[in-house]
């Protein structure tokens, strides 16, 4: 609830600033883990994830943009391409809350405060932390809460493409990777360094975790003058 507070705070502090335009909006769509355990597909969202987001556009070309993204993260060697990883039969079932910020680049104009329908392709890159539950497999296999929680700083990458569908609402659709610099996500390297005889895997790979959906957002505030960007 805290990172609510503080989400809905830093929407009004950029709405009492100068105005140029801003959006502010959902995202849904699917979550899925590229680890040690599970699927070694790079996009196949097996998890529901939502999330809400904001952004102030400072040009036709760029935005900033904050999000709040709350996800199940799931794995299961049964469905792996990996004959290795279906024989050793694990899974896990856990969740992360993320935070992340950066730019959003278009790769053609997009003046909301022109007229007619646009549509554009654009890149997202920035800084996101996501705090997750720490877990581990014990000797028996066993996916097991170690009762603590970490911070896991990573840098999200997404490509995406969006189009204004009425005068104030945008729908867009992204998929989105994050590259994290923790191996932690998925219970195959224990957080207690007492239990770092039970980490399997690839110990010198991190973690990436993907989001693949839609958003939707609502535009508002002043025509702004674009001259000096």
């Amino acid at each position: 609830m805290r990172y609510l507070i503080v989400f809905i705070i830093g929407f009004f502090f950029v709405q009492n600033s100068q105005a140029q335009i801003y959006e502010v909006g959902l995202f849904g769509g699917g979550s899925n883990v590229i680890g040690d355990v599970g699927s070694t597909a790079y996009i196949a969202p097996n998890a529901p994830a939502l999330g809400l987001l904001m952004k102030w556009n400072r040009s036709p070309r760029h935005s900033w943009r904050v999000s709040l993204i709350y996800a199940d993260l799931k794995g299961y060697d049964s469905k792996s391409d990996d004959p290795r990883r279906v024989e050793r039969d694990y899974d896990f079932d856990s969740n992360l809350l993320e935070i992340s910020a950066g730019m959003e680049f278009t790769f053609v104009d997009f003046d909301l405060h022109t007229s007619g329908i646009k549509f554009t392709p654009y890149l997202y890159s920035g800084i996101s932390t996501a705090l997750h539950s720490n877990y581990f497999f014990d000797s028996t296999g066993a996916y097991t809460s170690e009762n603590t929680d970490s911070w896991a700083f990573g840098i999200p990458i997404s490509v995406g493409v969006k189009s204004n569908i009425t005068k104030h609402f945008i729908l867009g659709f992204e998929i989105g990777a994050r590259y994290t610099f923790t191996d932690e996500l998925d219970g195959s390297v224990p957080d207690d360094p007492f239990r770092e005889n039970l980490s399997f895997g690839n110990t010198n790979s991190n973690d990436w975790y993907v989001f693949t959906g839609f958003t939707l957002t609502y535009t508002f505030g002043q025509r702004p003058c674009y001259c000096n960007f």
